[in-house]
């Protein structure tokens, strides 16, 4: 193939991650590439590491959208899934029919919610069928019928104590719900948290007024007219098990990654979408997967920021491609002007300056270096809980490792810090959210760690971004947004090359489009740089999200 026409490039997945694939792409170079994203949801790309804080009411749905991606030769469509691949005639065709020819296919089909099959949760014929009031939080449909069914009802259940569960149980608490959380975990948050440090998270969620059930397991939902009344969960006592009242039950027991598409066309499938370190199918070196769909050699946590990674790295690696073919053209006939080579003095095109900049970062046999993208936040109000690197319970120290902790459980804090060569290697934080950002800047920029570990327990470390009302104060490498990697210096660079509103900012620089905890702080720097760069502009537009929802 040549380069008259540019790569064409299916995306199998509108959500987080298929979308910033695809805009990925398209920052590299708006003429290389010829993309169509098809997107099951009718929806406009939303961020769902939000939903819980919709249930919370802290968040509108409004506010949740992401920056579509929008190019000439990009093509988004919306409410349109893809029912079968073709291998052999490089096309996918969608549910009304249509064919979509591809140079390379990226499946990003996500995962769906897991439910386990129990008495109330099945029909007649063993299948999996949701009566009235029993919700899996896993979409933006799904948040909005939990927080329809807050109305009516003041118990609520929720079953499962990862992250999510966790979150959703605090917010369904503040809407003033009496919640009750149950897992059968020694503690909320298992995976990511030691015995001390999820006490330490189970007090704090019961004096925000959320009942946690810890080693308990739920073995049938109640059901009344068609409608959940209740939870039946077992103490292990040998009884009939304990019944939780409850008009409203959520779901948050884990997810299974959507792999019936890749699996219909013959490749490579485990429990995700087999692929290498390259995010290849082994089975199809044309076919990718990334995010909760791909199963890649390291494994995958379910994390965003892991999706955005793989986003960018299959970027990078696309871009790489096309610029060796522009070479390869070149030199057989001339280049193209889409991608114009350093040469007579000309400064090279953006695929091919990013292409070049990524070439370093080929996969390897023991995959990419990913630290940074295994950072858990939880999303629940005044309640800080940060987990990164090597942690959680069961962990143990290898050679080498040193870890140092403060548990103050009367003041509901719990820190850990564990160390190797000099840079931090994990944490766990619990109740401290600024000792939080300290450690997740040391762990994501490698910061050399102080001499005697103990002061990363309670000493800032790196300088991190100032409140919003001072930004003169903050250095202009103070990470503002940290899901993004977002500085001070970034934001004031894409405000002098044109961006006036938040929207703007975050469209430029995807700020404020991950965990969201960096809104104030990006409304009070485009605010501060309106006052002082430019005094007669009007105040910044806030984010306007969602319209077309």
């Amino acid at each position: 193939m040549t380069l008259h026409r540019p790569l064409k490039v299916v995306v199998v997945g509108n959500g987080m991650v298929g979308s910033r694939f695809a805009d990925e792409l398209v920052r590299r170079s708006p003429d290389a590439f010829d993309v169509t994203v098809l997107g099951a949801e009718p929806y406009e790309p939303y961020n769902r590491v939000l939903l819980s804080d919709v249930v919370a009411g802290r968040t509108e749905v409004a506010a949740i959208g992401m920056p579509e991606v929008v190019g000439e030769n990009v093509t988004v469509l919306r409410g349109v899934a893809a029912a079968r691949i073709d291998r052999t005639a490089l096309t996918v065709t969608d549910e009304a029919g249509a064919v979509h020819p591809y140079d390379h296919l990226v499946l990003a089909t996500g995962s769906q919610a897991r439910v386990f099959a129990m008495p109330g949760l099945v029909d007649d014929d063993g299948e999996i069928s949701l009566p009235g009031g029993v919700h899996a939080l896993r979409d933006l449909d799904d948040a909005r019928e939990i927080v329809a069914a807050t109305v009516n009802t003041t118990r609520a259940v929720v079953v499962g104590g990862g992250v999510l569960g966790v979150e959703a149980a605090f917010g369904l608490a503040a809407r003033g719900l009496q919640v009750t959380l149950v897992d059968p975990a020694p503690a909320p948050m298992f995976r990511q948290l030691d015995p001390d440090a999820g006490a330490v998270l189970s007090a704090g969620l019961a004096a925000n007024g959320v009942t946690v059930r810890s080693l308990v397991r739920p073995t049938e939902v109640l059901v009344a007219g068609g409608r959940a009344v209740g939870v039946r969960v077992d103490t292990g006592d040998g009884s009939e098990g304990d019944v939780l009242a409850a008009g409203l039950v959520v779901l948050t027991t884990g997810t299974v990654p959507r792999v019936e598409l890749a699996r219909a066309a013959g490749l490579e499938v485990d429990r995700g979408v087999v692929v290498g370190p390259d995010l290849a199918s082994p089975t199809d070196p044309r076919v990718y997967a990334v995010g909760d769909c791909a199963q890649p050699p390291q494994g995958s946590l379910g994390l965003v920021a892991e999706g955005w990674d793989q986003a960018r790295r299959l970027a990078d690696s696309l871009a790489s491609l096309v610029v060796a073919q522009a070479e390869e053209s070149r030199q057989q006939d001339s280049p193209r002007e889409h991608l114009r080579l350093p040469q007579d003095g000309r400064r090279p095109s953006m695929a091919v300056r990013l292409g070049t900049l990524f070439a370093s970062r080929a996969p390897t046999d023991r995959g990419i270096d990913t630290r940074g993208t295994d950072v858990v936040k939880v999303k629940a109000g005044s309640l800080s809980v940060v987990a990164m690197g090597s942690c959680g319970a069961g962990r143990a120290l290898v050679p080498g490792e040193r870890a140092v902790r403060l548990h103050d459980a009367s003041a509901g804090r719990f820190v850990e810090a564990i160390v190797s060569d000099g840079i931090l290697v994990g944490a766990t934080c619990v109740g401290d959210a600024r000792v939080a950002a300290d450690l997740t800047a040391a762990y994501t920029r490698r910061t050399p760690v102080p001499v005697d570990p103990a002061f990363l327990l309670l000493t800032a470390v790196m300088p991190s971004a100032e409140p919003a009302a001072s930004p003169e104060h903050m250095p202009d490498d103070a990470t503002v947004c940290r899901c993004n990697g977002v500085t001070k210096h970034d934001i004031t660079s894409c405000w002098d090359e044109g961006a006036r509103t938040v929207e703007d900012v975050a469209a430029a620089t995807r700020a404020t489009t991950g965990c969201g905890g960096c809104k104030d702080a990006v409304c009070g720097l485009t605010q501060w740089l309106a006052e002082t760069r430019d005094p007669d502009a009007a105040e910044p537009a806030s984010t306007s999200g969602m319209a077309a929802v």
